[in-house]
């Protein structure tokens, strides 16, 4: 029996987080939502001429929320999986789930703000 190299395992498990990223993407409509808000915040980003460090801090914010939203539906569809029918525990996860969704979402808004307001205002 050969074991894989370190190498191949590292890249199947790309693959395996590609795979992951796309069915987030395609599945899910928030997620689209927070895409297509990239899109446009990244435009912003050149046609404003940002500095290299609201860059970092535009990139951090938008990975933290796709990360966070994609922990989310992670935590959402286990919680479906195992307990199918209503209850109120599972309902407790999912909303303290849902809710650090919400508090990255609102800490990029302020970022977006703090980056984007002077230059437009």
């Amino acid at each position: 029996m050969s074991k894989e190299s370190f190498l191949a395992n590292r890249l199947k498990s790309i693959g395996f987080a590609l795979r992951g990223a796309l069915l987030l993407i395609r599945t899910e409509a928030s997620i689209k939502i927070q895409v297509f808000i990239t899109l446009i915040m990244t435009a912003a980003g050149f046609y404003f001429e940002i500095s290299n460090t609201e860059w970092v801090l535009q990139i951090l914010a938008i990975a933290l929320v796709l990360g966070v939203e994609g922990m989310n539906t992670a935590v959402e569809k286990l919680s479906d999986f195992v307990q199918p029918e209503f209850d109120s525990k599972i309902g407790f996860i999912k909303d303290v789930s849902a809710g650090a969704v919400m508090l990255v979402s609102i800490a990029a808004t302020v970022i977006g703000c703090i980056i984007y307001f002077p230059k437009i205002f």
